[in-house]
């Protein structure tokens, strides 16, 4: 036996090298980001004191990556509510200055658990905080920017051969939460609304196929856990993640979130619930781990882009309305929209990231900001092919919803309601599909992805 096993790795290895010159290199790392208690959550407004206890640690992890030809990409995972821009940028920055990563090269994504700390300055019109408050923001902000950046050292320091494959398991818990009524769209259960229970799976294996990381995906909100959660946790992707790396001693497990801004695990509401998802997710991806995987060549191509996206009209006198508002979030926007007046440069617009990476010509991840609609994701699967792409949503910053045009117009929670949270004037203006879906054909056809039907 050992000899036959012994064979079949030197077989391979030749294999691999004939056909394709080199393998990939792959090198992992991960750093627990759990905040200090207390410390305010982030997901809910109805939430009004701060989590005092840890039901989970949070963690960011990296996978960093290099082909044959020494072309490198990191990607970084977080399990946090999301990212502000100028956080995101300043990493960005500091990283390609110390690692030479471009920006295309690094990718960074948030499980958006609703369970995990508020992170300055994203969804801060959700709480009234106070100094003391902001500076207990500002140091865990500090922090965790420091631990990212030496995070993607540690995981490029330690690449090493590895062969990655790809595959696709399947999860059921997650449905579409936009429910019609007659007084409009609310925050339900909608069964016939689109969704999507594909888990995408890359396996990155040392030579002989040993496990050393797996990296899957998942549609789906992290608010198995509610408002009157006051405890610090992962939710069901942590508990997934958590799962794998119990089945697999010394292999990391790394949850990317997908387009799931609309679609919610139901039902929820309970740490039963939530352990429960997170079984389910994991098997999905043992699933795919014991299927039929695709080897990937040692290839890597990386692409970025931003769009324009334009808000709808709005003017000074709206908002000065809206400070007299009973609605305290409403004036607490109009607040910060009047400052930006003030200023001079009242948001129009706003500057959205779309990143891809493609491993060979088989498997590319593609990196989409904000909280995405899935509808993005079942066009971009029909338009380009299903099989070879996983669609990220939260991915570099999360700055609001990106509603698609049937969304934005059918209006409901995400389109409008949420961007008062959110601190952003208003909805978008009905072109802002067109205008995502244009940046996201240039950054795809940078990494050698058509249409299938070009």
């Amino acid at each position: 036996m050992y000899l036959f096993s012994r064979c079949q790795w030197l077989v391979f290895l030749f294999l691999s090298t004939t056909v394709w010159g080199a393998s990939f290199k792959a090198g992992v790392a991960r750093v627990k980001i759990t905040p200090p208690t207390p410390f305010w959550l982030s997901g809910y407004a109805a939430r009004t004191n701060q989590a005092s206890e840890v039901l989970q640690d949070l963690w960011a992890k990296a996978l960093a990556l290099e082909d044959a030809q020494g072309q490198r990409a990191v990607v970084v995972t977080m399990d946090l509510i999301g990212l502000p821009h100028d956080f995101s940028e300043t990493v960005a920055g500091l990283v390609e200055k110390r690692y030479h990563l471009a920006r295309q090269q690094l990718l960074l994504n948030c499980s958006h658990t609703h369970s995990g700390p508020m992170i300055r300055n994203n969804l801060e019109v959700l709480f009234d905080l106070n100094e003391g408050d902001l500076q207990h923001l500002t140091q865990y902000r500090d922090r965790l920017q420091d631990q990212l950046i030496s995070l993607v050292g540690e995981a490029l320091k330690d690449l090493s051969p590895a062969d990655i494959s790809r595959g696709v398991g399947k999860a059921g818990f997650a449905i579409n939460r936009r429910q019609p009524n007659p007084g409009g769209v609310r925050i339900g259960q909608n069964p016939e609304g689109p969704m999507d229970h594909s888990v995408p799976v890359l396996k990155i294996a040392s030579p002989g196929w040993a496990l050393r990381a797996v990296l899957f995906g998942y549609a789906c909100h992290n608010t198995t856990l509610g408002g009157n959660s006051y405890r610090i946790c992962g939710d069901y992707a942590g508990f997934a993640q958590a799962e794998l790396e119990r089945l697999h001693p010394g292999a990391m497990a790394q949850f990317v979130i997908l387009c799931g801004a609309d679609q919610n695990p139901n039902p929820r509401g309970t740490v039963e619930h939530a352990t429960q998802y997170g079984r389910e997710l994991a098997q999905g991806v043992e699933t795919a781990l014991k299927g039929s995987l695709t080897p990937l060549e040692p290839r890597l191509r990386a692409s970025f882009g931003w769009a324009q996206l334009a808000f709808a009209a709005h003017d000074r006198a709206r908002f000065e309305q809206e400070t007299a508002s009973d609605n305290k979030y409403l004036a607490r926007r109009a607040k910060l929209m009047l400052q930006a007046y003030a200023a001079g440069c009242p948001p129009r617009q706003l500057a959205y990231p779309v990143q891809a990476i493609r491993l060979g010509g088989e498997f590319t991840l593609l990196a989409m900001a904000g909280e995405v609609v899935v509808d993005y994701a079942v066009r971009i699967k029909r338009e380009y092919g299903p099989e070879n792409l996983a669609v990220l949503g939260y991915s570099n910053e999360v700055m609001c919803y990106i509603p698609s045009q049937r969304v934005l117009r059918e209006g409901g929670y995400e389109p409008v309601d949420s961007m008062i949270y959110y601190g952003q004037p208003g909805p978008f203006s009905e072109k802002v599909e067109d205008q995502v879906m244009e940046t996201v054909g240039q950054v795809l056809s940078q990494v050698g992805v058509r249409r299938i039907n070009q």
